[in-house]
């Protein structure tokens, strides 16, 4: 049922959709956008018949409103008791690029009863995504492939793919790019707000939708009701600061797994303290770099291991696993079929939409989201060679060149974090995606946010997840409304259950070429 895009621009503006009435609206030259009435239907023959589907139209240009139009798709599944129905929860599933309109029906088997009586859930593909007026760049398989490490011979190579990627973009969806942003997200939101006809929204939103949540209760707070966000986005680090924390939080990542596994060396065999275990590793890195490591039908280089282990790390069991398998292939002995989940697999795709969907989509949102991408290219030579010497794992990959550098002008600037936004925030501490520094980073910006932090826990996505200390106060406030009266840090004893919606789960940045 789902539909996924391969994960992870000029002008905008600086006016939000008006707080209005349905008729002020209307005379305000908002030709009946905000009044529009959802053509519900079943989303498909195969889905249960409570999940409908709709799609409404929103400006391309909020500036311009009578203007064209463009397609966003919502579905939504009611709620179970009417009787005890508080309003809608809208849900983001993260990206940016990543589709959200079967999320109902993964929350809708995962939620607990008490909080799905409350709401309406309701899902939708961002502007740009799926359903909603798919844009592309024209981009193949290489060409989507982001994370590449830093070296002085490949680096006019990388260079010239980060400047035609750019400029395949502004070639293909030219008249849509610069209107895919978060910003305009977030107004398409209270559109759905508003043809739903519900005075505030309730939200829950992942990864890159703990940032979309955090710009919609900026812009709309009056709008705003219960609000959870889930392993967040540090405002202060869009978009490259949330690439750069990659290497950064996969230090401390390495250096416990490197302590975990010495400490279980009759079972891995990887060394009996953390610098023989480390030993071992970066000689397999350097193994593959001088001839790569056959491997479940592919050739890893050591820079292809940095890159496909660095998330991996955070959960050391599943890390040591995944060694000891390398070290059997690059000793010439049979792997087994899954022994590095960590490997590319084909990305999933709406089938309504290009297949490199979710890459534009995150180029777009990453490039004109804000104005902070250096425009010379050797910034990021200083800057990736800085970064492999302080985060040998993953710090040039982290800090080398992208095509933001060349995408061009940016109207509407990023969106401050000065007001009060009542929202809760939800952060395990071994999040490799969103490292627990960016966790924090966003319940620092969000004045008058609570935040929930599972320590001990792993993965990204921290609610819903089996066994999680996180749940009970989430499902608290989403049944009650009512904030914890300070923030709460519990502990999570990891069993290895990973989170129901982590394959709906997207990582903030497109996944070239492993999946988050």
């Amino acid at each position: 049922m789902r539909r996924y895009a391969p994960l992870l621009a000029a002008g905008l503006f600086a006016t939000t959709i008006p707080a209005l009435a349905p008729a002020q609206a209307q005379a305000a030259g908002a030709p009946g956008y905000l009044t529009q009435k959802p053509a519900w239907h079943r989303c498909d023959s195969h889905a249960p018949a409570a999940y409908q589907c709709a799609t409404i139209k929103v400006p391309l240009d909020y500036r311009h409103p009578e203007g064209r139009k463009i397609d966003l798709a919502i579905s939504r599944l009611k709620s179970s008791n009417p009787a005890k129905r508080h309003g809608v929860l809208l849900l983001n599933p993260g990206g940016p690029g990543g589709s959200g309109l079967d999320l109902p029906l993964f929350l809708g088997d995962a939620l607990p009863k008490k909080v799905k009586e409350q709401y309406d859930l309701v899902g939708f593909d961002p502007r740009g995504v799926g359903r909603s007026t798919p844009i592309s760049c024209g981009l193949n398989d290489a060409e989507q492939r982001w994370d590449r490490p830093y070296k002085r011979e490949t680096f006019a190579r990388d260079t010239a793919w980060a400047k035609s990627v750019a400029a395949k973009c502004r070639a293909t969806s030219g008249d849509l790019l610069p209107y895919i942003t978060t910003r305009n997200t977030a107004r398409d939101m209270d559109v759905v707000r508003s043809v739903l006809r519900e005075r505030t929204i309730s939200y829950l939103g992942y990864s890159y939708g703990t940032y979309l949540g955090a710009v919609y209760a900026q812009m709309f707070p009056t709008r705003t009701d219960r609000v959870v966000l889930d392993s967040a986005v540090d405002p202060a680090r869009i978009w490259r600061g949330m690439i750069q924390v990659w290497a950064s939080g996969a230090e401390p990542a390495y250096d416990r797994w490197a302590k975990w596994t010495a400490a279980r060396n009759r079972t891995y065999k990887l060394g009996s303290t953390p610098a023989a275990v480390s030993k071992t590793f970066y000689g397999l890195v350097a193994q593959a770099n001088r001839k790569p490591i056959p491997i479940q039908g592919q050739k890893l280089t050591g820079d292809d291991i940095r890159s496909y282990l660095r998330g991996a790390f955070f959960s050391p069991k599943s890390a040591a696993e995944a060694v000891v398998e390398l070290k059997k292939a690059a000793a010439g002995q049979h792997v087994g079929a899954a022994a590095l989940p960590m490997l590319p697999t084909p990305a999933r795709t709406a089938a309504e939409a290009p297949a490199d969907n979710g890459t534009a989509v995150f180029w777009a949102v990453a490039c004109g989201d804000t104005r902070s991408w250096p425009k010379d290219p050797a910034q990021y030579r200083r800057d990736a060679l800085r970064d492999k010497a302080r985060y040998p794992l993953y710090g040039d990959i982290a800090s080398n060149i992208l095509p933001c550098a060349f995408w061009g002008k940016n109207i509407e600037a990023e969106t401050p974090m000065t007001g009060t936004a009542k929202v809760l925030t939800v952060q395990n501490e071994w999040d490799s995606q969103t490292p627990l520094a960016s966790g924090k980073g966003l319940h620092r910006a969000l004045k008058g946010s609570k935040m929930v932090l599972a320590l001990g826990g792993e993965g990204h996505g921290v609610y819903l997840t089996p066994g999680s200390c996180a749940n009970a106060p989430i499902d608290a406030y989403l049944t009650t409304g009512k904030l914890p009266k300070a923030d709460i840090t519990c502990r999570t004893t990891s069993s290895g259950q990973r989170n129901p919606l982590s394959g709906a789960v997207p990582g903030p940045f497109p996944a070239a070429p492993n999946r988050f």
